[in-house]
């Protein structure tokens, strides 16, 4: 008797512990709907029916519990115990998603990052041992930056500075090199247009001092399920990706999402236009609009095209290599067999790897064209890269990829609004039509805003190729399914 009543114990004690994992089941399940809802990644059409077959689920690992059948009350905890697990990978699956898309979007700032540099073999270690040194600093551009450094470094140093005014970075640059001042101080984003007027500049100094500038970005409120352009950024930076810098890829994605139309649009890092806001009417290189921020160089573009841009992605081209082999490679579509960077590439379709995609993406020297080339290379990387990134196979490592990409890609774009896009898409999982175009001119040799009086190779827009594109551009955006 006392055999009976301890067994019968034991059956309601584990009868007991399977419905309380049931029950833990149920929590996981809900935590995982209400993650998917408030994500707003995917339609309801499918969340409902996944709601569904999870409370099904409980009810079949919670209903066995009620059998006196030893094996079957098991069986019922083992399956609870499985289906748990897998909900709790998917939970943590899209909290990780979630954080990355977060991690990736809503940028909101731009920086400057600003800088002291000494000649390579300059004793001092760090910006106190430079106190009394002669600082130079440029005056023709970028004052309110420069204001700041020199107000920074006055207070860290705690004296007043030597200064010597110079009207050009490069100026400042050679004086440094020359002897004329000890230290330099300059926004490290016209490092570029210095290395264009002193050889190995670069090669023949250090940075001893930096200290970053972040300015807040004026957001448009924008709804992705109508027409939108966004503009594609591609930088070279070894700092946060925020840092403002050069642009040497400059491409506009037009996208419709009713029509499932994208039209992509290189225009040439030389091209020779006014800066709105920054160089009046004086002309200057498009690559130089970056220097002065993101929302420059969009401004820029939107003078010559005539449109509103909505969102920016600035890209870490050197990163491009992580991005494409997240995806696991992309296939590529090249008009000419050429060789860059030890790979060869053949006419018609070639599955790249990251480091080949970079190779390819950035060769000119083989292209009688040049740069106008490489920038519809550059167009068939990006295309290979959204046909991958739009299809729904690729929902399996979305979360790897995005993960993998955060440090090298920044947008505008918010987590809501790329939530937003991805439901539009699984609900309509139809193929893109993608289209390329390409801005063209002459080239010539002209002073730069940014650079001086200095003669630098620029390129004068093509006014006839620039309307047609504008007009396209537009034709797409107010076209309707």
């Amino acid at each position: 008797m006392e055999q009976k009543k301890h067994h019968h114990h034991k059956e309601k004690k584990r009868h007991m512990i399977g419905k309380l994992i049931a029950v833990f089941q149920l929590a996981v399940s809900t935590a995982l709907i209400v993650m998917i809802w408030n994500s707003g990644m995917v339609p309801l059409k499918f969340i409902l029916p996944l709601g569904i077959f999870m409370l099904i689920l409980f009810g079949i690992t919670f209903g066995v519990q009620f059998i006196q059948k030893k094996l079957t009350g098991i069986i019922g905890v083992v399956i609870s115990l499985i289906i748990s697990m897998v909900l709790a990978v998917g939970l943590l699956y899209f909290m990780k998603a979630d954080q990355a898309m977060e991690d990736v979007g809503g940028a909101v700032y731009k920086t400057d990052n600003m800088i002291v540099a000494v000649k390579k073999d300059d004793a001092a270690k760090n910006i106190l041992d430079a106190r009394d040194y002669r600082f130079g600093y440029q005056t023709s551009m970028d004052q309110e930056n420069n204001q700041l450094m020199l107000e920074d470094v006055a207070a860290v140093t705690g004296r007043e500075l030597k200064l010597i005014e110079f009207e050009t970075a490069a100026e400042e640059a050679e004086a440094l090199l020359d002897g004329r001042i000890d230290a330099a101080i300059y926004n490290e984003a016209f490092m570029g247009i210095i290395e264009d007027a002193v050889e190995n500049y670069s090669e023949q100094v250090r940075i001893l001092y930096q200290y970053g500038i972040e300015t807040e970005l004026e957001q448009e409120e924008t709804n992705v399920e109508e027409a939108f352009h966004v503009y594609i950024s591609g930088i070279d930076v070894a700092g946060p990706i925020s840092t403002n810098s050069r642009s040497d890829v400059n491409i506009i994605m037009t996208v419709n999402p009713n029509t499932k139309q994208i039209l992509l649009t290189t225009t040439p890092r030389d091209y020779y236009v006014p800066l709105p806001g920054i160089s009046g009417e004086a002309r200057d290189k498009l690559t130089h609009a970056g220097i002065y921020g993101v929302d420059v160089s969009m401004a820029t573009l939107e003078s010559i095209y005539d449109i509103d841009i909505s969102y920016y992605a600035r890209v870490n081209f050197t990163s491009l290599i992580t991005i494409v082999d997240a995806l696991g490679g992309v296939d590529v579509n090249s008009e000419y067999d050429f060789d860059a960077g030890g790979y060869s590439f053949v006419q018609g379709e070639n599955h790249l790897d990251g480091s080949q995609a970079l190779a390819f993406a950035r060769e000119r020297h083989s292209f009688e064209s040049g740069d106008n080339q490489r920038g519809k290379n550059q167009e068939a990387v990006l295309t290979a890269i959204l046909q991958k990134a739009m299809s729904p196979a690729i929902l399996t490592s979305a979360n790897q990829i995005l993960a993998s990409v955060s440090d090298c890609v920044q947008t505008n774009m918010t987590q809501e609004e790329m939530a937003k896009f991805i439901n539009m898409q699984l609900s309509d999982p139809a193929s893109w039509s993608i289209e390329s175009t390409a801005a063209t001119g002459s080239g010539d040799n002209q002073p730069c805003f940014s650079s001086g009086s200095q003669l630098l190779y620029v390129m004068w827009p093509d006014e006839a190729i620039v309307g047609d594109i504008s007009r396209r551009m537009k034709q797409i955006e107010g076209e309707n399914k």
